[in-house]
């Protein structure tokens, strides 16, 4: 069974994921630069309710950095899944090998049981 692994997910994929990065990066540097401009307080400015004139910019900075944190969510559920596999194929793959040597050495019974 072939596991996902960064080396063989889609390019598509990373290249949506780093372009949604920079999007959120140029999003975050116009707004900052439209606040300084405009000399509001942060507070304000960030505002929603406060200001309509860059609330759709605003809401897609929010869904940007929501999907961001979603995406390292699931990168880091992935790591713990595939470090908890690879775990679980040591402990099997160490199980077979005392399997395999307790098999040669203890004596059979005819019904192919072990005397152990």
């Amino acid at each position: 069974m072939r596991r996902s692994t960064p080396a063989n997910l889609s390019s598509a994929g990373a290249a949506r994921d780093g372009a949604g990065q920079a999007e959120l990066e140029s999003l975050k540097a116009q707004l900052e630069a439209a606040r300084q401009a405009a000399d509001e307080a942060i507070g304000v400015f960030y505002d929603l309710r406060q200001n309509a004139e860059h609330a759709a910019d605003l809401q897609r900075s929010h869904r940007l950095r929501e999907e961001m944190a979603s995406l390292m969510h699931r990168a880091e559920a992935w790591s713990r899944a595939a470090s908890g596999a690879d775990e679980h194929d040591r402990s099997a793959a160490e199980a077979s090998r005392k399997n395999r040597g307790r098999l040669r050495t203890e004596p059979m019974l005819s019904s192919g049981r072990s005397y152990a």
